[in-house]
């Protein structure tokens, strides 16, 4: 069973999920859609997020459920290991996957990262410094 708590942040409200054991995704949405649920997963990722946006914390620790392709999770472990205040291209992240000519690939698996905020794919940018697609 799915387990749902909302965030309302100051760039909008943050849907969480949790599976009881770790994180299954954290995306924007609108409002609320389901009634939260209580569980510790979910806790502790509102209280990091309250201290992220406080200023207080720069790294999440927390448990993510990370369904994917092998290709896309190995994007995503690549995107954890950017430091706090730190950039990387999506050429970057290709060659940090082992994987040099796969920018639109690793684009693509960075659009597709399930974990807002937490998995920071807003640490990525275009060649030229640009947001690329970042949508």
């Amino acid at each position: 069973m799915i387990a749902y708590a909302y965030f309302h942040s100051p760039i909008g409200f943050i849907e969480l999920q949790s599976d009881g054991e770790a994180l299954v995704c954290v995306r924007f949405v609108e409002s609320p859609t389901q009634a939260q649920t209580a569980d510790a997963v979910l806790g502790r990722a509102i209280r990091q997020l309250t201290g992220y946006f406080a200023g207080e914390l720069e790294a999440f620790d927390l448990p993510l459920r990370m369904e994917g392709t092998s290709f896309q999770r190995s994007v995503w472990q690549a995107l954890l290991a950017i430091p706090f205040g730190e950039t990387r291209t999506y050429a970057d992240l290709a060659r940090a996957v082992a994987n040099p000519k796969a920018v639109r690939a690793v684009g693509a698996a960075v659009g597709a990262n399930p974990f807002l905020l937490i998995v920071p794919c807003h640490r990525v940018l275009a060649s030229d410094g640009t947001l690329g697609g970042y949508a």
